[in-house]
């Protein structure tokens, strides 16, 4: 008899929508004898939550990684390409290759293992719910990092999307390395 459980990996990314960073995704492969109760969205959780449980997926999964494309690459190859590159780095990175990847949403990346798109997986499934929870720990701690860099933007706050407070930063401010020029309303702001 085999116990040796399947490698089936989550993915999953963040920062489609902002304006500025990058976009990160994360693979994770769980251990299914270690469960962990409360993976969701991680859009459903607290701060707090989502930090708690980022801790126990790092600890308790058989394998994760994070992949990522940054600001200039969007720019270069567009948002969804620049979100499937960053999905198959963070696959590419996992120190197990998975027997297959489920992943958020209606597309899936090229990968070194058969894929299946799961829309509302970070719903539904437990490994999604892992790498939404990884992905967006990570960017929002590169976002608060971000602040620092450019204080006055308001990135720890509102982590890049397109909030008033942040359209009334960049106008007043202007558009910084930061940003993706790609996206309208900072193609605007670098025109001028």
């Amino acid at each position: 008899m085999n116990h040796e459980p399947v490698m089936v990996a989550g993915v999953d990314e963040v920062g489609r929508g902002p304006l500025a960073g990058p976009v990160v995704a994360a693979a994770v492969v769980l251990d299914p004898r270690r469960i962990i109760a409360g993976l969701r969205d991680s859009k459903a959780l607290s701060a707090r939550r989502r930090e708690d449980l980022a801790a126990r997926i790092e600890q308790e999964a058989l394998a994760w990684a994070l992949g990522r494309a940054e600001v200039e690459e969007i720019d270069a190859i567009n948002i969804l390409q620049a979100t499937l590159l960053a999905m198959r780095r963070a696959v590419e990175a996992l120190a197990v290759v998975p027997v297959l990847a489920l992943v958020d949403g209606p597309h899936c990346p090229s990968l070194v293992c058969p894929a299946r798109a799961v829309i509302g997986g970070d719903a539904t499934q437990p490994a999604i719910s892992a790498a939404s929870i990884i992905a967006k720990v990570a960017r929002d701690r590169e976002m608060v990092a971000l602040e620092a860099r450019y204080p006055g933007y308001g990135f720890a706050a509102h982590k890049g999307y397109p909030t008033a407070a942040h359209l009334q930063a960049l106008a007043r401010l202007g558009v910084t390395p930061a940003h993706r020029r790609s996206f309208a309303p900072v193609r605007r702001l670098a025109g001028k």
